[in-house]
């Protein structure tokens, strides 16, 4: 067996864990990065699915010998609309978690 490393003496002991207040900010910020990780996480794939569809659907229409303008605008619209839904989802995903969350809390007082 192992033994835990001994603390140095000049070493200003701190027992974080048994302090409630402190274990409710700890998780209170590790919850709001979190929170801030996925947002950003949600707006890359939302990006990405975005310029992917306006591609495939330029080249496509480039690839089916259609002109090269008309190809260019319906991947515009196209990643114009894929955008404005992942960003919808986006929002309403949130919306959503912030409705579940206020129906516990409110159960559980």
């Amino acid at each position: 067996m192992t033994r835990a490393p001994s603390p140095h003496p000049d070493q200003l002991l701190l027992d974080w864990e048994q302090d409630p207040a402190v274990q409710a900010a700890i998780e209170a910020r590790v919850a709001q990065r979190a929170e801030a990780a996925a947002f950003r996480w949600r707006l890359r794939l939302v990006a990405i699915e975005t310029s992917m569809m306006g591609a495939l659907v330029t080249i496509a229409g480039l690839a089916l010998r259609q002109p090269a303008l008309p190809a260019l605008r319906a991947g515009i619209i196209v990643a114009a609309a894929c955008f404005a839904s992942g960003m919808l989802l986006i929002g309403l995903s949130g919306a959503c978690g912030k409705l579940m969350s206020h129906l516990r809390q409110g159960r559980h007082r």
